[in-house]
């Protein structure tokens, strides 16, 4: 279990890109795919999460201390600010949302204090402003939390969710009493399916067991880390657990290094690139703070629709590491229309000149390459060097198309 954390902000990184000639901004990206591959456990569920999921949870500022109200304005807020706009889809309700004990048919019961009219009004509520409701449960004989979990209990209790309107699921991994996870885990999903309702499933095992090589065949997105924390050093923890599985990850199918931390106590330089990071990474972007008083800068970093098309592209690459060298780190990630995502990290506690290029990302050789700055919304022409100057913890992120 993660603790509670008051939500700060995040504001602007300063990078100095050495380029040339700015010009006009690039057309925008394609809209994504509809179908993805075809799973062995849900094909028929393989059609979900074609790019990896957005939404939010509240888990990581509140832990239990969410209700019906807070669900609610989080929604409207989602709406009204733009991040419905911006791809962010599933409401996702943790931990605590039920009561301490199954009812005489030994059905899931909301909390009657927290959620007073029940999963099921929160999921029209949702339904109606055009999102979706996701819920929690685990894969043991309870909650991390202590409530009831769904081991033995699995079609009931994924009749339950398809019957309340529920569109994705997180299933944890406390008190499960020994059973292997690969066992567990598959009960869930062949439950999930056999309710006929499209619900994305996510395996929350904290990459234990080697689930990056049975999770994709039954779920799709699987965590690959332990919990995460509003600590540079917990982010480039799970970041650097996550990076080098790309091989792992693909349309339907995304690696998870957790929930985001932006806007809950990470410096301005360093909410950009946890940003950065996960999108490069084509992981969830599943935002943890509270929405509705969020700094306008925690705001604009979860909004940065550039940055998000390169999560959302539908080529569903994940990106891979270039130079991971001292904490001076380069990623880059191929993207549909045929430009590559690079993203220069400086993870060390001075500044720092992070450098690359065009052929180390994987690109063609050409005379000349466009390169937009995505969290300066600018353009500018480079002969092949990718650079800047960055502060500790800092990053740049570029799109980089052969011109």
């Amino acid at each position: 279990m993660r603790k509670t954390w008051a939500a700060l902000l995040a504001t602007a990184l300063s990078t100095v890109p050495l380029f040339l000639s700015p010009t006009a901004a690039p057309a925008a990206p394609a809209a994504p795919a509809t179908v993805g591959v075809t799973g062995t456990a849900m094909p028929d569920a393989r059609r979900l999460a074609v790019t990896p999921p957005m939404g939010w949870n509240g888990w990581n500022a509140f832990a239990c201390e969410v209700d019906q109200r807070m669900v609610e304005e989080t929604v409207d807020k989602i709406v009204s600010s733009g991040l419905r706009s911006a791809g962010y889809e599933y409401v996702n309700l943790d931990d605590c949302w039920m009561a301490p004990e199954r009812d005489a048919a030994g059905g899931l019961v909301a909390d009657p204090v927290r959620f007073p009219d029940g999963i099921r009004a929160v999921a029209d509520y949702v339904h109606a402003r055009g999102l979706k409701l996701g819920i929690y449960e685990s894969a043991g004989t309870g909650t991390c939390a202590g409530f009831p979990g769904s081991l033995g209990h699995e079609q009931q209790d994924a009749d339950s969710f398809a019957s309340w309107g529920v569109d994705y699921l997180k299933y944890d991994n406390c008190r499960n009493q020994g059973v292997p996870a690969r066992e567990r885990y598959r009960a869930m999903s062949d439950a999930l399916a056999a309710t006929g309702r499209p619900i994305v499933y996510g395996i929350c095992n904290w990459g234990l067991e080697d689930v990056v090589h049975w999770g994709p065949a039954m779920a799709h997105l699987w965590r690959t880390t332990t919990d995460i924390l509003p600590t540079w050093e917990q982010v480039m923890d799970n970041y650097r657990n996550n990076v080098q599985l790309a091989d792992q990850a693909s349309p339907s199918a995304w690696n998870d290094p957790d929930m985001l931390e932006v806007g809950n106590g990470l410096t301005e330089d360093e909410a950009r690139t946890h940003f950065s990071l996960w999108a490069t990474m084509a992981a969830p972007l599943i935002a943890g703070t509270d929405l509705r008083t969020a700094s306008p800068e925690t705001m604009a970093v979860l909004g940065n629709t550039e940055v998000i098309a390169v999560d959302q592209d539908r080529l569903g690459k994940q990106g891979r590491p270039v130079a991971l060298e001292g904490g001076l780190d380069v990623l880059a990630k191929p993207l549909a229309d045929g430009s590559t995502a690079v993203t220069l990290v400086n993870g060390t506690d001075h500044p720092a000149t992070v450098s690359t290029t065009a052929a180390a990302v994987g690109l063609p050789a050409a005379s000349r390459y466009t390169v937009r700055d995505l969290w300066k919304h600018s353009t500018g022409t480079s002969t092949g060097t990718l650079a800047a100057e960055l502060p500790p913890h800092g990053s740049a992120m570029y799109r980089v198309t052969p011109a």
